[in-house]
């Protein structure tokens, strides 16, 4: 009774975001957003051995800043959903392990935190929660050993390549609150445009952004000027303009109020990021609030 159109759900309730957190590096302290961050990190390692003991540390301190300005204890956390991009989601893992809270790993690539708010609504929405912990982070030093070249062997980056943001973002969802709320959602699929370049991530996603919003747009009878503001998360410069040009194409004009997360977090000229970023901390897959969140 819930499901409208093709593939996007309304819930029965509007599920509450009480709070959020997000902790980044410098690189991103050093970018056009750095006022909105809850903390600014002066070293990638932050004082750990390896990246990826800096990543679980981001994870798990991040967390505990969203809990604690949620104003509701852990122990009464129902679940727990939470990616990143490092195998076995450890990051995630390793961060999360001190809080006793039912876990979910989510691996999502560039849409893992929205899929968790996703999840963790439909869970509230459902009856299965009251209130659900969402996170996910990436680290760029690690997820560049992991899908790219490690950095000590100084490969030289591709002028359409972005740049994985350093930083963990979490949110915590309840029954109940002042909202903003989250009151529709709707899942993407997997679109296969045909891209080989491994290095133009944005215009690989481009489709699937593409249809999720055409898919939202349709199902909802709503259109593009309903919203405020429309993100995705990690298109970057080469990806939101192929976007934007293919939604017009589609009928949909979203050019004056659509923007990508992966322009807006660094500036590419003075900081050499080429066509933006790609994290997983912000989003890929679309949902849709009442208000607007000026939280990366």
């Amino acid at each position: 009774m819930k499901k409208i159109g093709n593939q996007s759900y309304m819930l029965e309730k509007p599920v509450a975001i009480l709070n959020t957190a997000c902790i980044v590096g410098p690189k991103e302290k050093a970018g056009p957003l750095n006022s909105y961050f809850d903390k600014c990190l002066d070293d990638e390692f932050w004082g750990e051995e390896t990246w990826e003991k800096a990543e679980s540390k981001l994870v798990k301190e991040t967390v505990n800043l969203a809990i604690n300005k949620s104003g509701i204890a852990t122990k009464d956390i129902d679940l727990c959903f939470a990616g990143d991009l490092i195998n076995q989601c450890i990051s995630s893992t390793f961060g999360l392990r001190d809080l006793n809270i039912p876990f979910f790993g989510v691996f999502g690539a560039c849409s893992t935190f929205v899929e968790s708010n996703l999840l963790g609504a439909m869970a509230i929405d459902g009856g299965f929660a009251t209130n659900v912990l969402c996170s996910s982070s990436s680290h760029f030093c690690s997820a560049e050993k992991q899908f790219r070249f490690p950095l000590e062997l100084g490969n030289q980056r591709a002028p359409a390549s972005q740049w994985t943001v350093t930083g963990a973002g979490s949110s915590i969802l309840s029954k109940n609150g002042n909202g903003p709320f989250i009151t529709a959602l709707t899942p993407g699929k997997i679109v296969d445009m045909g891209i080989k370049d491994a290095n133009n991530m944005g215009a690989a996603m481009a489709g699937a952004a593409l249809d999720t919003l055409v898919t939202h747009f349709n199902d909802t009878g709503r259109k593009p000027s309903y919203y405020d503001a429309i993100f995705t998360g990690d298109l970057g410069y080469i990806g939101k303009d192929i976007l934007t040009d293919l939604a017009k194409k589609k009928g949909f004009n979203i050019a004056s109020n659509y923007d990508d997360c992966g322009v807006l977090i660094f500036d590419k000229e003075k900081q050499d990021t080429h066509s933006g970023r790609f994290s997983v901390v912000v989003v890929l897959q679309v949902f849709f609030l009442d208000t607007f969140i000026n939280k990366c």
